[in-house]
């Protein structure tokens, strides 16, 4: 939420020329005057006695006195400094001018002219410049007056948060009133000018000017990209209460048409948190001069200390929404909008959960499975010391648009029995559970006759399934670096699930789940219930952590296997494979808080090859850092583990992709930032940005250019095809100080706010 800082404007120059009434009939030169004499103001500076020097004072007795040659006046933190200044008895009222110097310790002023009646501490200035000593802000006003304890009325104003001597932009008004108390200050007919030329008109505008939330218009931007032209963003604030805010941004695009957004914030705390953004443009003249929109809708709250409300629901008009705007709404990375809502109520034994759940796919030709609704319920309970019985349940109704796949209900209920074990140096978690699902499929209306032979109507499936995990915990101090503890923890489980034929049962939310290191000791292979895979196996593994002699942890190792006794129940099409999975290994590091790496590998001991690689290593400066990264994934992999019909879509020969990225403060004004990413196996540039920004004292500039694969020209992925991109060159301006500072914030900024589908990670696992 972006403010006004307080002491904006001339407004807030309030000085004392607090004179007592003095009574002489001669000529003195090099007179000092003192008195305690305080007027009406609350000011705690007048009740402090005045203190005036000058060369000079001639004094008409009962009628006025005029000290001359550098007079000075002070009075606490005031002070006034003068040619002359004229004190007229009968009105107790002071003029001081030529060169006139003031200031009150929250901002200095030079004018040709102050007036200031003592019996209401009401004053005005003629002509005058004034800086702001504690906060930014300077400016100009031909005339500023006094009229409250706390309001200040400007004439042919002018503010800005540039240095003195850099007129890079100011707003100018013709009047400007401020409201000290309120926090607010009022433009009539101001202008935005930028090198005293003006960009921008407004016939009226009020800005917030304290540390509190106030309404008010806040600073615009400007920038240009290649693709959309010129665009600028004039966003305004209102503080509807509160706990209720509201920022309201009309968009011009050169090349689209006018863009409005809105952003609506609600605090409560009997029901919780939300935001609801939009934005809309009524026709798109890149898109056919089509309606184009988006949407969000997210809270989460709770109610009563047990009732729990969470709504995440984001739409847009269309798919190509995300690469055509710039937004905070929802999220491209994953492909898809989530949409859904979950009420949900919590007991000491019991909790229950009423949930929908849909979502809006980035791609054509995809249709997936709302979630309409599903009802869950779970019942635990410690029977012994070392015995807990749990029961999980849910009932789930899904629903498609697409007529050649079916609707469904699905039933399922699972107990369970848990034996754990555990102590300081050892754990042992022996369980038993049995899965029990009822399906009905509404398979008579599809479309899709084979489908329909495959699938049955009714289905009932039952499976035990038992398991076992022990790890154990050992410590010992290493002698390394200044003395070192390292840490060896072995873990095995055994798993077995019933291998029970599933083929005549549709997938309706369920998909496989990576299987890395600590994958290896989940009891499922899948993310829901369609598909339960078999399992009779054992996995084995161990994790070996270092920790310095503060018990920070540098760096660790992890590996582990998986031994099917039943090799059957391994995902594979060799029937010459082993009974062995994939070694995985994990690694991290932290080298001196500055260099660190994480790595990981799963090696196929059957094909003698990687299935999966990732590894990054970054290097941390007090002015920015350099990363690079690395991962693979085999076509092997990909056949294995995804059903898709054609894999030259996706890939010709794997994953393997490689990328750099890196910020850095060059100067306390200059930055920059970039990121590089190159398919190996394609032998083509992904994408890459490189970024330029200048921030001054009162404004900012970045330079950018962007290069993104946007796809191929063909029907697959290489071969004959050709790479398509999307190129664009960027320039944005704003406002620094006031509403804004921007000045401040990191390089690593420019990667977070860039439209890169591939985001900057840190993925360091490292327990600090």
């Amino acid at each position: 939420m972006r403010q006004f800082t307080r002491t904006v404007l001339a407004a807030s120059i309030s000085y004392a020329l607090f004179v007592p009434a003095t009574h002489a009939e001669s000529s003195k030169d090099s007179n000092t005057m003192k008195s305690t004499q305080s007027t009406s103001s609350s000011s705690d500076d007048l009740n402090q006695e005045v203190v005036i020097t000058s060369d000079k004072l001639e004094a008409v007795n009962g009628d006025k006195a005029v000290y001359s040659g550098n007079v000075k006046v002070t009075q606490g933190k005031k002070s006034i400094a003068a040619d002359t200044m004229t004190l007229h008895q009968q009105d107790n009222v002071a003029v001081a001018e030529g060169n006139v110097k003031m200031t009150d310790g929250n901002v200095e002023a030079t004018s040709d002219k102050v007036t200031n009646n003592l019996n209401d501490d009401t004053f005005s200035l003629e002509n005058t410049q004034y800086q702001f000593t504690c906060q930014q802000g300077r400016g100009e006003a031909a005339y500023i007056a006094k009229t409250g304890q706390a309001m200040y009325e400007l004439e042919d104003g002018s503010i800005t948060s540039c240095p003195e001597g850099d007129d890079s932009w100011r707003l100018v008004a013709s009047d400007i009133k401020v409201d000290q108390d309120e926090e607010m200050a009022t433009l009539i007919n101001p202008r935005f000018e930028i090198l005293n030329v003006p960009v921008a008109y407004f016939p009226y505008l009020t800005l917030p000017i304290g540390e509190t939330r106030k309404s008010g218009f806040l600073f615009p931007s400007v920038s240009y990209g290649s693709d959309d032209g010129f665009e600028t963003e004039v966003p305004y604030y209102w503080n509807i209460a509160p706990n209720l805010d509201l920022t309201f941004t009309t968009q011009y695009i050169q090349e689209r048409g006018v863009k409005y957004n809105a952003d609506f914030r609600y605090l409560s705390s009997s029901f919780g948190e939300g935001q609801i953004s939009g934005e809309i443009i009524n026709a798109d003249s890149n898109y056919d001069d089509e309606r184009r929109w988006a949407m969000q809708f997210e809270h989460s709250g709770l109610l009563d200390k047990h009732w729990l409300l969470d709504v995440d629901y984001s739409k847009v008009s269309d798919n190509d929404y995300f690469q055509d705007f710039s937004t905070d709404i929802g999220s491209r990375d994953e492909g898809y909008l989530t949409q859904s809502g979950t009420i949900a109520y919590r007991s000491a034994n019991w909790d229950a959960a009423l949930k929908v759940k849909d979502f809006q796919v980035l791609e054509d030709d995809t249709e997936p499975y709302q979630m309409a609704p599903q009802l869950a319920y779970n019942y635990y309970v410690p029977l012994t010391r070392h015995l807990n019985f749990d029961v999980k349940s849910q009932a789930t109704r899904f629903i498609i648009d697409d007529a050649s796949q079916p609707d469904a209900t699905r039933l399922h209920i699972e107990p369970g029995f848990t034996i754990p074990l555990n102590s300081t140096w050892a754990t042992w978690t022996t369980e038993a559970r049995y899965l029990s699902t009822y399906y009905h499929q509404d398979i008579d209306n599809i479309t899709d006759s084979t489908l329909q032979g495959e699938l049955s109507s009714e289905v009932t499936r039952n499976i035990p399934e038992f398991r076992s995990h022990a790890g154990i915990y050992f410590e010992r101090p290493l002698d390394w670096f200044g003395g070192y503890t390292q840490s060896f923890e072995p873990q095995v489980q055994y798993l077995y699930i019933k291998n029970t034929d599933q083929s005549d049962i549709y997938n309706y939310d369920t998909t496989i789940l990576q299987t890395d290191y600590y994958g290896l000791f989940r009891d499922r292979k899948y993310s829901s219930i369609d598909k339960i895979a078999a399992a009779n196996q054992v996995s084995y593994g161990a994790t070996t952590r270092f920790y310095d002699s503060d018990y920070k942890e540098r760096a660790n190792i992890a590996f582990g296997q998986i031994y099917y006794i039943d090799k059957d129940t391994k995902i594979t099409d060799d029937d010459d494979a082993s009974s062995y999975s994939s070694w995985a290994v994990e690694a991290d590091f932290n080298f001196s808080d500055n260099l660190f790496y994480h790595g990981g590998v799963q090696y196929d001991v059957d094909g003698r090859a990687m299935q999966l690689a990732n590894s990054t290593i970054e290097y941390q400066m007090p002015k920015g850092f350099v990363q690079a990264n690395y991962r693979y994934v085999s076509l092997d992999y990909i056949e294995d583990n995804l059903s898709y019909d054609d894999y030259s879509t996706i890939t010709s020969d794997g994953i393997s992709q490689a990328g750099l990225v890196g910020t850095y403060q060059i100067t306390n004004r200059w930055s920059t930032a970039g990121q590089y990413y190159y398919d190996t196996t394609e032998h083509v540039s992904m994408e890459w940005l490189a970024s330029v920004k200048y921030s001054s004292d009162c404004w900012y500039m970045t330079v950018s250019y962007s290069k993104q694969l946007t796809g191929w020209d063909g029907d697959t992925v290489g071969g004959t095809s050709h790479a398509e991109y999307d190129n664009n060159v960027g320039i944005n301006f704003g406002i620094q100080g006031f509403a804004t500072n921007k000045r401040n914030e990191s390089a690593q900024k420019m990667l977070d706010d860039s439209d890169m589908s591939i985001e900057y990670g840190r993925p360091f696992y490292l327990s600090n």
